[in-house]
This record gives C-alpha cells, sequence and structure tokens, in this order.
C-alpha cells in the first residue's frame, strides 16, 4: 500500500473539488501521516472518505471536514490555539504546524499520553497536551485567538467565550440528531458575539453524552 501516493488522491479527489485550495492548509495534510495515529486494522481506510472510529463514540471525521475545520478557521502563523478533544493528536499537529501555540486537551489519559508521544514524534514543539473536561476550555492560559472542538457535541458551553480574544473565533461542530451534525463557527466582540453555520455533518460521533448537560 502506497500512503503517500493515497494522502495525493485524499487531496486531489477530496479536498481541492471541495473549495480547499489555501497552500498551507493542503501541505499540512500531505506532509502529516494520518495512519500514524490510529489502529494498524484501520490504516487501510485512513484516506478514504469516511469518518475512523478511535474509542467508544469518538473518533475521526472525514478527511474533509477536518480540511473545512482549517479552512474556516482561517489559522495564522502568530495565532494562540486551544484543541479541545484531541484524540490521538492529528488534527492537533495539523494545527500545530499552521500556528504559533497550541494548547490541546482531552478528559481521556491514555489519549493525552498519545497526543504528547504523536507530538515528539512529529518534532512538534509549540504545544501543550493537559487533561481537562471538555466543557472547562483551559483556563489559565487563555485568552485564545481560537478555539476549536472538532468533534460533535449536543451542549455548546458559551461560557468558552469568556476565554477567547475579542476578535477570536470558536469552531464547532452542534449535533443536531443522532445522524445530524451541523459546523459554527463563532466570532467574539466586544458585547456580543456572531455564529455563522459552515457546513453539515453526517456522523455517529458525539464529545459527551446527550444526558450529560451543562448548567450555563
Amino acid at each position: 500500500m502506497n500512503l503517500e501516493k493515497n494522502r495525493e488522491v485524499m487531496i486531489e479527489n477530496q479536498l481541492r473539488p471541495n473549495k480547499i485550495t489555501n497552500n498551507d492548509v493542503l501541505q499540512v495534510f500531505m506532509s502529516t501521516s494520518k495512519e500514524k495515529f490510529i489502529s494498524e486494522d484501520k490504516i487501510n481506510i485512513c484516506y478514504s472518505d469516511q469518518d475512523i472510529s478511535i474509542k467508544d463514540q469518538r473518533g475521526y471525521l472525514k478527511n474533509l471536514h477536518l480540511a473545512q475545520i482549517l479552512h474556516f478557521a482561517e489559522i495564522k502563523n502568530n495565532e494562540k490555539v486551544l484543541h479541545i478533544g484531541g484524540l490521538t493528536g492529528y488534527l492537533s499537529v495539523l494545527i500545530a504546524k499552521l500556528c504559533n501555540k497550541i494548547y490541546v486537551t482531552d478528559n481521556d489519559q491514555e489519549f493525552v499520553e498519545k497526543i504528547i508521544n504523536n507530538f515528539k514524534n512529529n518534532e512538534v514543539t509549540n504545544g501543550k497536551v493537559i487533561k481537562e473536561e471538555f466543557s472547562e476550555g483551559l483556563k489559565g492560559e487563555e485568552p485564545y485567538d481560537l478555539i476549536i472542538i472538532d468533534c460533535p457535541q449536543y451542549n455548546f458551553n458559551l461560557d468558552l467565550l469568556s476565554q477567547v480574544n475579542v476578535g477570536g473565533t470558536i469552531i464547532y461542530i452542534e449535533k443536531i440528531n443522532e445522524e445530524l451534525s451541523k459546523a459554527y463557527k463563532m466570532i467574539k466582540y466586544q458585547d456580543n458575539f456572531s455564529k455563522v453555520f459552515l457546513f453539515d455533518v453526517f456522523s455517529n460521533f458525539y464529545l459527551t453524552k446527550q444526558e450529560e448537560r451543562f448548567n450555563f
């Protein structure tokens, strides 16, 4: 199996035809070996157009959706980013290659250790990984220019806006029902915020169970 060739085909057949044309975004996909972030039994599908389950109801969304997140995030090389729910670190590494500093959280110690290891293996020196509950963001390191939550969730914590700079952005995916989710871009202003729909996501993944509601 020629995985490098598969990455090229993924970029040309999945990303470019769907208006992912930013050279920096395409380059980080091309230079990052996704197969090293997933289990051996799923390597044969890692560049195909499908979700990849990692553990329980969490996993990596389709390559196009990950690329759309980076496309709409418009990450600049001087920005500080918080990535909530890092899994094994694949998307975190992609983000790290685009930004100045990245903080990654996960509530699963196994994933925290895998992210740390994958940062080392990919020579990421601008990242820090912390075990933390998803709803909490990461206090003590704020404010961030950008927060990314790539796994669909039933309940978004608006308090996360307090951890973003004025003019900063949150990209997140809201779970509508078991099959459908919608990705949004939220921009913080001085006294309010805007919320813009980005794209539909058809996935069974979710960050937390529906009944585990947060009180705002």
